[in-house]
């Protein structure tokens, strides 16, 4: 989190020293849509404590290339400042398989859970400085959301939610066109199921009642948007 704070600190601190004093914030100001071809890498820090009391942790992630759309709203409150609200969605998955590790434990006594996260959605606000009549940077601060969806004999949990930080450019084409570059992280709520199965450590087949499974989702990722202002 203190790296997130010293980009943006930095961030701010270089769009005042390198606002032109002929930047016209109206450039950007207005309604717009764009498509975005987004990089994401997806980890999953996972613990499986079974129903001996075992800890089992473990990290697993996922690297790819996806593709979403954004729509937002630029409002001018200055001539080099303006604030962007807006939401975008991206498309994809992310998957953890976990199970016991224990020695003693069956296959059929301890089967493997696996969850997917997929479908991301973030509405945002942006405070964007205009550098010059073309440019501009913005600091980008959201709340996601993404669907979950379980296998396995475990409670179901309900959709993820977190924080949303990125730092970006967005240059602006005379024509109204414009392409943004942007790099950010979310941070999402732990996730936990448990198994439904009372006494499966025993003779029956299952998870536990006693086993739990946990999860910290965090998702960084590099986009490339490329949209119209009206």
């Amino acid at each position: 989190m203190n790296n997130i704070y010293k980009m943006i600190t930095g961030a701010i601190a270089i769009a005042f020293l390198s606002t032109s004093v002929v930047a016209d914030s109206s450039n950007f100001a207005g309604p717009y849509i764009g498509v975005q071809s987004t990089v994401m890498g997806v980890e999953l820090d996972a613990s499986h404590n079974d129903n001996e009391g075992i800890v089992t942790t473990g990290v697993a992630g996922k690297f790819a290339m996806i593709a979403g759309a954004e729509i937002g709203y630029a409002i001018p409150v200055g001539d080099s400042l303006l604030i962007d609200i807006g939401a975008n969605y991206i498309s994809g998955d992310a998957k953890i398989e976990s199970s016991s590790t224990s020695p003693t434990a069956s296959t059929s006594n301890n089967p493997a859970v696996k969850f997917q996260m997929e479908d991301y959605y973030t509405f945002y606000i942006a405070p964007t400085f205009v550098l010059t009549d073309s440019s501009s940077i913005y600091l980008k601060l959201g709340v996601t959301e993404s669907e979950v969806t379980v296998t396995g004999d475990v409670t179901q949990p309900g959709d993820l939610q977190g924080e949303t930080f990125a730092i970006g450019t967005r240059t602006q084409l005379a024509s109204g066109l414009f392409i943004r570059t942007e790099a950010g992280m979310s941070e999402f709520d732990k996730l936990t199921v448990t198994g439904k199965t009372a006494n499966a450590e025993t003779d029956q087949t299952g998870v536990s009642t006693l086993t739990t499974i946990t999860a910290d989702p965090t998702v960084a990722y590099g986009a490339i948007s490329i949209g119209y202002k009206f």
